[in-house]
């Protein structure tokens, strides 16, 4: 690969460096972060940098001060050569030992290893009603209603006319009161509008 390549595209990340740059922002503390979030084992101490979300190397993991190594934001050798400026040379913080992550690590595996994908159950599709205009022009005229050019007010006369007499014999029969039909023991219902008379003061 010639220099010009390695000039344009990201660098390989080395696991030590001598630079002494320390950047300004908070150490990073690895309790913090989850368990699958870093690595403690001592030939590939790393992790995911919060920033461009990349796995990057623990430089001076046993000394006072270990840091993360300075590093570009892509692949080495593929992607654009972008330097991650927040995340570079910025310290660490290991309040973990590699037993407790090695237990956190295998605790979490065994929590997640039987879930089981959640089945997704589908709700029956209903029918889309019809509008009032589409219900009007399924409908059928009905039977009693001849297509003969009459008005409908016409027909519906003679239906009347028709029906004239059954309904006055009807009301003559709900009008006579049945033998027995009186309430016993009370007075008979007046027929006739009662008028009271006012007092004379």
């Amino acid at each position: 690969m010639s220099v010009s390549t390695l000039e344009r595209t990201a660098r390989p990340r080395r696991s030590r460096t001598r630079s002494r740059t320390v950047n300004a922002r908070p150490a990073l503390v690895l309790s913090a972060l989850k368990p699958h979030q870093y690595d403690l084992r001592p030939a590939c101490a790393s992790l995911i940098c919060p920033d461009c979300q990349t796995w990057v190397p623990i430089t001076g993991l046993q000394t006072k001060q270990p840091k993360v190594v300075p590093h570009d934001t892509g692949r080495a050798g593929k992607d654009p050569a972008v330097r991650c400026r927040l995340g570079s040379n910025r310290l660490v913080t290991v309040d973990v030992t590699v037993r407790q992550w090695e237990e956190r690590l295998t605790d979490g595996n065994s929590q997640t290893v039987h879930r089981r994908r959640t089945t997704v159950r589908r709700k029956p599709k209903v029918a889309v009603a019809p509008a009032i205009s589409q219900i009007a022009a399924q409908q059928k005229p009905a039977a009693d209603e001849p297509g003969d050019g009459r008005p409908l007010w016409l027909l519906r006369k003679e239906q009347w006319a028709a029906t004239e007499s059954a309904v006055r014999d009807a009301d003559t029969r709900r009008a006579q009161l049945p033998a027995g039909a009186a309430p016993l023991g009370a007075p008979p219902v007046p027929r006739t509008t009662l008028h009271p008379e006012r007092r004379t003061s």
